[in-house]
């Protein structure tokens, strides 16, 4: 199987890869995760992720680099980035609690020559929230690194009751559009998991 290098800072997709029990190395890319104007939800997911990648491939060497990037769109087309201070997650929550929203994530694999692409959405619907619940929540440490201001996987699966879509998109890697990807380099990650699963 050919190297992999999995260009994030993020720990849940560390995690998500991690439970497939193939090796990778991690290198954070140092690129300014800033909103570009001008682009759809799903193009800016997509560049996004396409910068991650080509800022960790010169570090790479030989290996195949996945790079993703994660928003959150509420239902009245504002892009929501992650929240840097209290008021701002206020804002966000605010915004999505009692509605519909739609999570992308922009994954890209390549290596020196050539790389591949592809864009997941899911629909999301948040329940209401009073303010006290969404202070509560914002007391909490799992807001600050999240698209959105919140995590599906840890509490926040307490402010979520419905979903449409791939669940791992929201958690920030869409697990069958990854593998779809690698398959383009010869890398068949079932096959790959199976063979390492105890």
């Amino acid at each position: 199987m050919r190297a992999l290098v999995l260009a994030s800072a993020s720990p849940r997709r560390r995690e998500l890869l991690q439970s497939l029990g193939v090796p990778f190395a991690v290198i954070e890319p140092n690129v300014a995760e800033e909103l570009v104007a001008g682009l759809s939800p799903p193009e800016l997911a997509g560049t996004l992720a396409a910068r991650k990648l080509a800022a960790v491939l010169p570090l790479a060497g030989d290996s195949l680099v996945i790079a993703a990037d994660t928003i959150v769109v509420t239902g009245t087309g504002a892009v929501l980035g992650k929240p840097r201070e209290l008021a701002e997650g206020r804002r966000m929550l605010g915004m999505l609690q009692g509605a519909w929203h739609t999570v992308f994530t922009g994954v890209t694999v390549g290596d020196g020559s050539r790389s591949v692409k592809a864009v997941e959405s899911t629909r999301v619907h948040m329940r209401p929230l009073s303010q006290a619940e969404i202070d509560a929540y914002l007391g909490t440490s799992e807001p600050w690194d999240k698209a959105g201001g919140y995590a599906i996987q840890g509490l926040g699966s307490l402010l979520v009751d419905q979903i449409e879509g791939c669940y791992f998109n929201v958690v920030g890697l869409p697990m069958v559009a990854l593998s779809r990807l690698l398959g383009f380099f010869g890398v068949e990650l079932l096959e790959e998991a199976a063979a390492r699963a105890p």
